[in-house]
């Protein structure tokens, strides 16, 4: 303790490591492929015993939230798309397809965790529904040219699928159903842009 800080400032401030050690602790085990982690186990991450665990956090629903609102942090830099609007479209569609796939793999297993929760955690429902309108805007101010050439309801339905292509839910497939590489799932991801962009015959 410094000579300025008061026992009061030494608590909180092991309050916050500790509270800091074990969100840290869950999204490793996340990302290491436990999507259920026990108390124990994230207790014995985190360097805590698993007694007091629940002394930072009012019940395990409440970790699991703070520990994606985390993991949104940590991803916010690679939402970010730089891409020419006015560039060819295969050049759009491969700096797309690559920035979604760098995005799709940063969120991992966390991403799964998020949307087994959505359904009894309606913050998270509502969080996992801003990010799906962030992503659909993308792919709208990307493709703008190719969409607005079509009537409205083949736009529309245009929008919609490479929404669906594009989307976690999509890759998760590719990689864990069907065994793809990240490399082969972003090649199978760009030729359906094409063929829905109308590059493919």
């Amino acid at each position: 303790m410094t000579a300025t800080e008061t026992p009061t400032d030494g608590r909180r401030l092991r309050r916050d490591r500790n509270r800091e050690s074990v969100v840290s602790a869950l999204l490793e085990l996340y990302r290491e492929g436990d999507v259920a982690p026990s108390t124990e186990a994230i207790a014995a991450r985190a360097g805590i015993s698993a007694r007091s665990l629940f002394r930072y956090f009012d019940d395990s629903d409440a970790l699991v939230r703070t520990a994606i609102a985390r993991q949104q942090e940590h991803l916010a830099p690679l939402y970010a798309l730089d891409i020419d609007p006015a560039a060819p479209l295969d050049e759009r569609i491969g700096a797309f397809v690559a920035g979604r796939v760098r995005l799709v793999e940063a969120m991992g297993a966390v991403g799964q965790v998020a949307r087994n929760l959505a359904a009894k955690q309606p913050r998270i429902a509502g969080e996992l529904g801003r990010v799906r309108a962030v992503l659909r805007g993308q792919v709208a101010d990307v493709f703008a040219a190719e969409l607005s050439v079509r009537s409205d309801a083949d736009a529309t339905a245009t929008l919609a699928a490479i929404d669906v292509l594009t989307s976690w839910e999509a890759y998760h497939l590719l990689r864990e159903d069907q065994g793809l590489s990240a490399a082969a799932a972003a090649a199978v991801i760009t030729t359906g842009l094409r063929r829905l962009l109308g590059t493919v015959v």
